[in-house]
């Protein structure tokens, strides 16, 4: 856990960034395509910039794992790194193309394959969340604002509120969506990027199914401000997910859950078997 002088270090950062990125946004821009065709716009890049070069002032000793970094570390080398930033410089690219304001800034420290804190900043509303298991979380509508306390929905209420993935949908989640309201009434909230986690923390949802890849930075600054409000990030079988212990940085299923005690195994059974021939 990074002390208090370091962790609003790195939350000036993740505003420094967002003001590069709303400076695209308020501007025209274009949109190139990755290898992988996902959207890469100059506000990925310079908050990318922003980001890793505070980080390197700040923490020489700890290596950054961007998105946008320009060479990728070999997996071996990687891999050796007990500490390390895993950081989305603009999560949510799709979002911000379509300019509906539904994108993050993520940062994360990764010690020992834990995402031990993080922090996310929405540049458009310019709320800041930040949090860790063994720190709590916590929401802050500006920089230089006081924070407040976040704690995850336990019981749920009526209906359940489950977040489904504003660009990103699949029969399985629809499955699981189903299972749950087996169970009662359900509300599905439509959300881009890492503010699903955020909401989830915030007691403003209960539950986001995520069945296909995404990437070890999509979730893990998510995942640390999740556990810090009393949350979950675990996979189909109820390991929680770690970070930089394989060869690939693509996660595979995940289910955020506010409180553990929802029936989601028998949800995730149920997503399962949808997609089994």
């Amino acid at each position: 856990m990074p002390d208090a002088p370091l962790r609003e270090a790195v939350i000036a950062l993740a505003v420094d960034a967002a003001r590069q990125i709303l400076a695209v946004y308020e501007a025209d821009f274009d949109v190139e395509s990755k290898k992988d065709h996902s959207p890469l716009t100059e506000a990925d890049l310079a908050s990318h910039r922003v980001i890793a070069e505070g980080l390197a002032r700040l923490t020489p000793d700890i290596p950054v794992l961007s998105e946008e970094a320009e060479h990728k570390v070999d997996a071996d080398i990687r891999r050796a790194w007990r500490r390390l930033w895993i950081v989305d410089p603009l999560d949510g690219t799709r979002e911000f193309v379509k300019r509906n304001g539904e994108f993050t800034v993520n940062i994360a420290l990764v010690e020992d394959g834990i995402a031990t804190w993080g922090v996310i900043q929405a540049p458009v509303t310019g709320v800041i969340w930040h949090g860790g298991a063994t720190h709590g979380a916590f929401r802050r509508e500006r920089l230089d604002g006081g924070d407040h306390a976040m704690h995850v929905q336990s019981p749920p209420g009526m209906p359940m509120r489950v977040a489904a993935s504003r660009s990103h949908r699949d029969g399985r989640s629809e499955a699981f969506i189903d299972a749950m309201r087996t169970r009662g009434d359900v509300e599905q909230l439509n959300l881009g990027s890492s503010l699903k986690f955020c909401r989830i923390a915030e007691g403003g949802l209960d539950l986001y199914p995520r069945f296909g890849p995404t990437c070890e930075w999509d979730t893990a600054a998510g995942q640390a401000i999740l556990e810090g409000a009393g949350g979950q990030v675990v996979d189909p079988r109820g390991r929680p997910l770690r970070y930089n212990v394989r060869d690939t940085l693509l996660n595979g299923d995940f289910i955020a859950i506010g409180d553990p005690q929802l029936p989601w195994r028998e949800w995730t059974a149920a997503a399962q078997q949808a997609s089994s021939p």
